[in-house]
């Protein structure tokens, strides 16, 4: 099928990133010190950031493994996913770290892309 291993590593990233994502919404529920520092946020506080980065988690989690499953659900989850997620990169642009978040924003680009091009297999040309 077309696009194959490109929907693969899609999946993959989705689930990495949602990891990632629930593991970071933890650390903002905690009130870790490397989310404060004299900073300011889009949203309210930590503990608003913290629960939408785990709703935010949950869905590429699921988007991803339902993605590795083959699932239309995973494709309209991950894109879903992948594009909340470059949203949030792109508004934490202005942050400490701005490359990180335009390199997060190029690969949840990538993914949408990956998984859109999923489809059905070529024509193969008669000779």
């Amino acid at each position: 099928m077309r696009g194959t291993g490109r929907a693969l590593l899609a999946a993959t990233l989705l689930a990495i990133v949602g990891t990632l994502n629930i593991i970071y919404g933890i650390g903002a529920l905690d009130g870790a010190n490397i989310f404060t520092n004299d900073k300011r946020y889009i949203l309210t506080n930590l503990n608003t950031l913290g629960w939408v980065l785990i709703i935010l988690g949950v869905i590429q989690l699921g988007g991803g493994f339902s993605l590795m499953a083959g699932n239309t659900y995973g494709r309209v989850i991950g894109i879903i996913g992948g594009s909340l997620g470059a949203i949030g990169a792109l508004l934490s642009v202005g942050g400490a770290y701005p490359w990180w978040s335009l390199g997060i924003f190029f690969l949840c680009v990538y993914v949408v892309h990956g998984i859109l091009v999923y489809g059905e297999d070529e024509r193969t040309v008669r000779t």
